[in-house]
């Protein structure tokens, strides 16, 4: 996951980069998971057992998501707390090209954003968590532990560094992670919310 973001086309834009990020995760994700006969369908990329609890999910996922965002920014001014400003954010805004009212510009990457909305959720938790379980026996800790690890690494991916952005990525990221296992393991209640959030931080910048 880190390794392969060494690699950047420049001739190409960021988002065909970040697919290409995933896609050679994805790749070497599987290998491994075949040599150990598991499937994605089995970590989760597979009809929800209860639709109802599903979009119950969702809506916990977002709720939590976004109360932990704002819980972090009220008390960081509360406390005085000095992070790190994110100045990915301004250069984020570039990477998709000059958004600004441009509609046209929006609706043509937000099926290119979804795509990676999916495939994070595919290895940020559907991988990642079930992979660290197994490494510390599928105990509890370990369960606690694959959920704050991957949500630590969700964050700091995001950025690289110790930041506002990195924080709130990563409450995120716990988010989808504590909903994922609480949920009852399905990928597809995370993916419809982080697909939710992308497209509110897109229009965000579009409008």
């Amino acid at each position: 996951m880190f390794l392969v973001r060494e690699i950047y086309f420049s001739e190409v834009g960021f988002i065909t980069n970040g697919l290409f990020w995933s896609f050679t995760t994805l790749a070497v994700a599987s290998w491994r998971m075949h040599a150990r006969g598991v499937s994605w369908k089995d970590i989760g990329i597979g009809t929800p057992k209860s639709y109802k609890t599903a979009f119950i999910g969702t809506i916990f996922i977002l709720g939590f998501a976004v109360s932990s965002i704002v819980l972090f920014q009220t008390l960081k001014d509360q406390l005085g707390l000095e992070i790190a400003s994110d100045h990915s954010n301004k250069k984020a805004a570039s990477k998709f090209g000059d958004l600004q009212g441009n509609w046209i510009l929006f609706f043509s990457i937000i099926p290119f954003i979804w795509l990676q909305s999916m495939l994070e959720e595919i290895l940020d938790r559907g991988f990642l968590i079930n992979w660290i379980e197994r490494a510390f026996s599928n105990t509890l800790f370990a369960t606690m532990l694959a959920v704050i690890a991957q949500a630590m690494i969700f964050g700091f991916r995001h950025s690289n560094d110790f930041s506002e952005r990195s924080i709130t990525v990563g409450l995120i990221g716990l988010a989808m992670g504590i909903g994922y296992v609480v949920f009852g393991r399905n990928l597809w209640p995370l993916i419809f919310a982080h697909c939710v959030l992308n497209t509110l931080s897109m229009l965000d910048r579009v409008s």
